[in-house]
């Protein structure tokens, strides 16, 4: 019988298995639709962990009541949850596409500058949080902070044409307007070739359509598209006439202004994320958020679960729990939370405290100490407690410490120890972004008399140095 070989389930969808798991907990989720129910979009925002960065008074002196109220309007139908599920992410960590600024809704005036409602990821030296903020983008001179990587709206990453991404009253046009391609065509949209896919998607002609009505240009006409890495596409819709849809066209010979054309969005060029993994039995549907969830099995593309009020956070341990068992003195002893703490729990007390005194003075100690002492420094939920950590899930990741070493537990030196500490150190880097006191990487302090790009000396880091030393340079894998 002839071998049969399983194909590998792709890093991408890996990537976004461990997304969907960690960075948008179900705390986060709780929190913020209880709070958005009661018309607080403010304290939505807050248990999502997006800063607000706009004044509503300020905007109505500027603009007027008209467009400060249809400010005010979107800012009450933002699901922030849902926005952040629906975030551009990184390879191969998945964390927020760092120094990105996305268009989320445009206020057409009578200006020349059109303000927009946007969102902001911060640099990556910076997203240890991963927190994002919510501002007005009023033009190129309005009072974006000049710290930030990229102030202006980006014309790949934007929401404004796909509101059903974060507003909670059309989420019901995900069905609509998602895709997820199969095996044979999934394998042709992602390997392109010199005149761009064999067979572009359908859909793309309807979201081209409206990308062009939206930059006020004619519905038929050419857009470009970006397919990898280091590769664009430019297409055009054809039509006989406007009484017949119109179809996507690669074009031959890109034009030398193909960098002015309009890009299609990346959230209308990349197939949804959370059909993929549900295909490939990577993600359950009680799994989803639960809009997500609502709005695919209204269409018939997920099957509906039952309603889970609480998900599981992490390893828990109970005081009537046994969750480790240990050689010693020849005979298999238990270690259990009892009090608040990891103890032994087959072991007097009298002689716990004169092993821990041994241990102190550089002892061997008894093999369930020895044990303890091992979990304390790197127990086997790290890679747990490391995730919700890069995901800026502190709460998650020190309910999982607590369940598996008590609240009374103190930390010790060790790889545990590290992350946490890291993490601190992170949010205090936010911080100083956030507050403009350290306005750029450190790293580029060091720059050199004209202070256009810091020097390649001793002083740099040697992550950097090697990066900047070298005359291409990988680039992270994009997904949105």
């Amino acid at each position: 019988m002839a071998p049969h070989f399983v194909e590998p389930i792709p890093a991408r969808l890996l990537m976004w298995q461990r997304v969907r798991e960690y960075a948008v907990p179900p705390s986060m989720i709780e929190n913020a639709t209880a709070r958005r129910a009661v018309g607080d979009w403010a304290g939505a925002c807050a248990a999502a962990r997006i800063d607000v960065d706009l004044d509503l008074r300020a905007v109505r002196e500027r603009h007027g009541t008209d467009l400060a109220s249809r400010l005010r309007a979107d800012l009450r139908r933002l699901a922030p949850d849902l926005l952040r599920w629906h975030m551009p992410r990184t390879t191969p960590d998945g964390r927020l596409r760092p120094g990105l600024t996305l268009c989320l809704a445009r206020y057409g005036t009578t200006s020349r500058v059109t303000p927009r409602l946007v969102v902001r990821t911060p640099p990556a030296w910076a997203d240890a949080d991963q927190r994002m903020s919510l501002a007005l983008w009023e033009g190129p001179g309005d009072s974006a902070p000049a710290h930030h990587p990229h102030p202006h709206p980006d014309r790949r990453f934007r929401l404004d044409l796909h509101r059903h991404l974060w507003d909670g009253t059309r989420v019901g046009e995900l069905a609509d307007r998602c895709w997820a391609p199969q095996a044979p065509s999934a394998r042709e949209w992602c390997e392109p070739g010199d005149d761009g896919p064999p067979h572009p998607p359908e859909h793309w002609a309807a979201e081209a359509e409206l990308l062009l009505r939206a930059d006020g240009l004619p519905p038929r006409g050419r857009f470009t598209v970006r397919l990898g890495t280091r590769s664009h596409g430019v297409f055009e819709l054809v039509a006989p006439d406007d009484g017949h849809a119109p179809a996507v066209r690669p074009v031959r010979e890109v034009p030398s202004a193909a960098a002015d054309l309009p890009v299609l969005p990346e959230a209308a060029a990349r197939p949804l994320p959370d059909l993929e993994l549900l295909r490939a039995g990577l993600i359950r549907a009680d799994r989803l958020h639960p809009l997500v969830a609502q709005a695919l099995s209204a269409r018939g593309s997920v099957r509906p679960s039952p309603p889970r009020e609480v998900r599981d956070t992490g390893p828990e341990a109970s005081p009537g729990t046994d969750p480790h068992r240990v050689d010693c003195a020849g005979e298999v002893h238990r270690i259990a939370l009892r009090d608040g703490r990891l103890t032994a729990v087959d072991h007097e007390p009298a002689q716990l405290a004169r092993e821990e005194l041994l241990m102190a003075l550089g002892g061997p100690g008894l093999p369930c100490l020895r044990a303890i002492d091992a979990i304390h420094r790197s127990p086997e939920a790290l890679p747990a407690v490391r995730e919700r950590l890069g995901h800026g899930d502190v709460t998650g990741a020190l309910a999982v410490v607590e369940g598996l070493l008590g609240p009374g537990a103190v930390l010790r030196e060790g790889p545990l120890r590290d992350a946490l500490e890291a993490a601190v150190a992170g949010r205090l880097g936010h911080g100083l972004f956030r507050s403009g006191l350290v306005p750029v990487h450190p790293a580029a302090l060091v720059a050199d008399p004209g202070g256009r790009r810091p020097r390649l000396d001793r002083r740099l880091p040697l992550v950097l140095r090697r990066k900047r030393g070298t005359r291409t340079r990988p680039r992270a894998g994009l997904h949105f």
